[in-house]
């Protein structure tokens, strides 16, 4: 048992996203190590420690400058300034009584963008999973996006100039990336050590459902928010250029600014037949729809990590995804097929390409679907996650920190 000093921007189990994240990793790791939690908590939502017991927490109240605007609060987190100043007096008190941390890991927040309270305060710490900051590849742009979100052009410039966080990096014993794209993203720092661990998971391996019927219509199945990034508008532009024999129909869950674009090019490429908006659904009901799917289509070409990726995976589908970001990690080929997008045309063509094949291929369905499922209950669900972080720790620590 390690004497662990944790740091999320948010923890909540109620929660979605970011503090559904915090709370996975520091529920699972309280119940294993002597944890000290410093965390924000939102001014509506429960206190961290009722939800966990088995941690010291201390919080401090998230600021809600743009409290009307959920999604700009998210991207700027105006409350992190006032956390982290507080955090680092805390820390620094925390010394001075003669507290002893084996090691400090900041797990949130996710984007690359805010500077860890632990630097330079003698004590072992580690940083990420991190992630986030991708940029669009040329020919797509987010015209349904609000102005705000061309606010995350500015975290590269950030990373090279704002030496307090380029300190935070470069003396960390370890950054956590969510996949690949994290180390070239960093290039410019002189990291001491860099890993690769996707920032989310499952709780668990969903059940077993029945085994698909390989013939009839096949459906395909899009989860997450409508935003241009993800992709959605080239899935349903792929519709149109099938040449597969067999009926598809793509059930589209989720909601977000891009639906009415989305909308108005199935209206044009009269795909009304084949394309159905399900809008926001609750969890019941996106499980009902992972299980009546054969394809998982998901081709976000600026996707940090994405959660349903793996989802999709523990209910066996095969997968179509972009070779980007978190999903062209996670996902390889054995249990999925990724397309580069290059260009809007391309990319449209491609993706209907890989629908094609795995419509018309019911074996390599199976196939595919059956790889899934065992890749990611190797590398995504939760208990297996901690275990494969707290093998990291006693690696960076050393004989000298042992447990």
């Amino acid at each position: 048992m390690r004497r662990v000093l944790l740091i999320t921007s948010a923890c909540d189990r109620e929660d979605v996203g970011e503090a559904w994240v915090g709370y996975q990793w520091v529920s699972r790791l309280a119940a294993r190590h002597d944890v000290t939690l410093l965390t924000m908590r939102q001014r509506d939502k429960p206190h961290p420690a009722e939800q966990i017991p088995d941690a010291r927490v201390v919080e401090w109240t998230d600021a809600k400058v743009f409290a009307r605007n959920a999604r700009l609060n998210s991207l700027l987190k105006p409350g992190y300034g006032p956390f982290y100043r507080g955090a680092r007096r805390w820390i620094r008190a925390a010394q001075a009584r003669g507290e002893r941390f084996d090691v400090i890991h900041q797990l949130l927040p996710v984007a690359m963008r805010y500077p860890s309270p632990a630097t330079g305060l003698g004590i072992p710490y580690l940083i990420g999973p991190v992630g986030g900051s991708l940029e669009n590849p040329p020919g797509f742009e987010d015209d349904t996006a609000p102005w705000f979100m061309g606010l995350r052009g500015l975290d590269r410039l950030r990373m090279q100039r704002d030496p307090l966080l380029r300190r935070s990096y470069e003396r960390a014993d370890c950054v956590l990336g969510i996949a690949p794209y994290v180390e070239e993203y960093l290039e410019g720092l002189d990291l001491r050590r860099l890993e690769i661990m996707s920032e989310t998971g499952l709780v668990d391996l969903p059940t077993p459902g029945e085994p698909r019927a390989s013939g009839g219509t096949v459906r395909l199945l899009y989860v997450g928010r409508l935003v241009r990034s993800k992709g959605l508008r080239d899935a349903i532009r792929a519709m149109s250029r099938l040449t597969s024999s067999a009926p598809v129909v793509l059930d589209v869950v989720g909601e977000g600014f891009d639906q009415e674009a989305c909308q108005a090019l199935v209206a044009e490429l009269a795909l009304e037949d084949q394309v159905t908006f399900h809008g926001w659904q609750p969890r019941e009901r996106v499980e009902g729809f992972y299980r009546q799917a054969d394809v998982f289509v998901f081709p976000s070409y600026r996707e940090p990590g994405g959660n349903v990726t793996f989802e999709a995976m523990g209910y066996e589908l095969p997968l179509i995804v972009t070779d980007l970001g978190g999903p062209g990690n996670v996902v390889d080929d054995s249990c999925g097929i990724r397309v580069h997008p290059t260009g809007p045309e391309q990319f449209a063509n491609d993706l209907a390409a890989a629908i094609s094949r795995l419509v018309d291929d019911p074996e390599l369905r199976a196939r595919l679907g059956a790889a899934a499922r065992r890749r990611v209950g190797e590398i995504a669900v939760w208990d297996r996650k901690v275990e494969l972080l707290e093998a990291l720790w006693d690696d960076m620590l050393g004989p000298a920190h042992s447990a």
